[in-house]
């Protein structure tokens, strides 16, 4: 069999963010329930930055670091989303126009919910491993954003669901997948599915959510546990404590994965809260510190804490990390694969940290004039054109959303 993996990947995550904590006693909500989110900040989407600048943004320092020849056997580029501002065209055409790829390229958009973004890598995996193409390289965007404030839905979208707007956040990553897995080898065919349709958060519009917060914890927990088991009937050797050194997991809120690794500890090996504890700050915890700062990125927030962890972790030998995905609605996949030390060290170079630390922080009162304006580019706007006088100059030119001309959008590098 031959190797398949990420050959690249990378992160971008906007130019500005919140202390959620702070948004939390802004909005009056019950701090002693805040305290669960296990959050620090989320990153916000500013009029000019969308789903596009986003993906172009984290993409961008892989393009650059091929030669024309690598460029060049890039030959399916897939964006993963549920941000989309179009029924028909994909954004994977902007991505691969602002990006200067191969036109013999295959374009498309998927949408699963948050488990968009491992869809398209197992999507792009499952075409290297088929051979059509030797030596092809696929370039995977997973890319998200949350603009407006949850709806109120009466009982069955409770009001409970406010608490979405400080984890919700916005950004993107890319995932190069080739022959070459510099940075994580895919273990083939150790897959667990599981997937069944709950009605567990949703966006019954364009630019908003509603959802029930305490059905889609427990769609979240039994999906956890039921694609590791199905995984395991794969993988008969896997062990949930011994076979994975790390863990990572889509994000919607730390509280969350906290929930589903101490359910599995309890079931599988009937673990102490002390031994949990301690179990979750070394394997998980690494996955969750850049989850922390940017908030649920949606599709994109399982390979944000893949970063997170290679970045974060130890690795001085070769380990093996065991990943969840999880989309509301649901579907769900447990899958592994290895991490070297060399992973580390190339994507430490492309200094994810050093994106979110040059993020402004936004004041309240700026925040809220941003929610308030946010209508600007909403779902279906044909024409506008953008103040982009506040972007903050940084070292390495940036992505931006300069204008709306009849539907079509135009950017520009700043």
């Amino acid at each position: 069999m031959k190797s398949v993996g990420i050959e690249a990947m990378n992160a971008f995550c906007g130019t500005a963010y919140v202390n959620v904590n702070e948004l939390a006693k802004y909005r009056k909500l019950d701090m002693a329930r805040f305290d669960n989110l296990l959050m620090n900040e989320k990153s916000v989407a500013l009029p000019y930055e969308d789903p596009v600048s986003l993906a172009v943004n984290a993409a961008k320092p892989i393009i650059d670091a091929l030669s024309n020849d690598e460029k060049n056997r890039i030959e399916m580029v897939i964006t993963c989303t549920e941000s989309s501002f179009d029924f028909g065209k994909s954004m994977s055409t902007y991505v691969h126009h602002l990006l200067g790829l191969n036109r013999n390229c295959r374009l498309f958009e998927l949408k699963s919910a948050c488990h968009s973004g491992v869809t398209g890598l197992q999507m792009a995996i499952n075409f290297i491993l088929s051979g059509v193409s030797p030596g092809a390289k696929v370039l995977v965007l997973a890319t998200d954003i949350s603009r407006f404030m949850a709806v109120e839905g009466g009982d069955a979208l409770s009001e409970d669901w406010s608490f979405s707007e400080p984890s919700s956040g916005a950004g993107a990553t890319a995932v190069l997948v080739s022959e070459n897995p510099d940075i994580f080898k895919i273990d083939v065919g150790a897959n667990g599915y599981y997937s069944y349709e709950v009605m567990d958060t949703c966006r019954p519009i364009p630019d908003s959510e509603a959802g029930n917060s305490d059905l889609s914890l427990m769609s979240y927990l039994d999906c956890y546990e039921k694609a590791f088991e199905e995984y395991k009937k794969r993988v008969s050797t896997a062990d949930y404590k011994d076979s994975f050194s790390y863990l990572i997991f889509h994000t919607p809120f730390g509280g969350m994965v906290k929930g589903a690794h101490r359910k599995a500890m309890r079931k599988f090996y009937q673990a102490k809260a002390d031994e949990i504890e301690e179990d979750f700050n070394v394997r998980v915890m690494p996955g969750l510190k850049y989850c922390q700062r940017v908030g649920n990125i949606m599709g994109a927030t399982t390979m944000l804490s893949l970063i997170s962890t290679i970045e974060n972790g130890v690795f001085n030998t070769p380990r093996r990390i065991g990943c969840f995905s999880y989309g509301s609605g649901c579907s769900s996949e447990f899958f592994s694969g290895i991490v070297t030390n060399q992973a580390q060290k190339k994507l430490r170079e492309l200094s994810v940290v050093n994106n979110l630390d040059q993020r402004r922080k936004l004041s309240m009162d700026e925040y809220q004039s941003i929610i308030d304006s946010s209508g600007l580019v909403k779902f279906g706007t044909r024409n506008v054109k953008l103040d982009m006088s506040q972007i903050k100059k940084v070292q390495n030119s940036r992505l931006y959303l300069r204008e709306i001309n009849e539907y079509h959008r135009k950017y520009e590098w700043l």
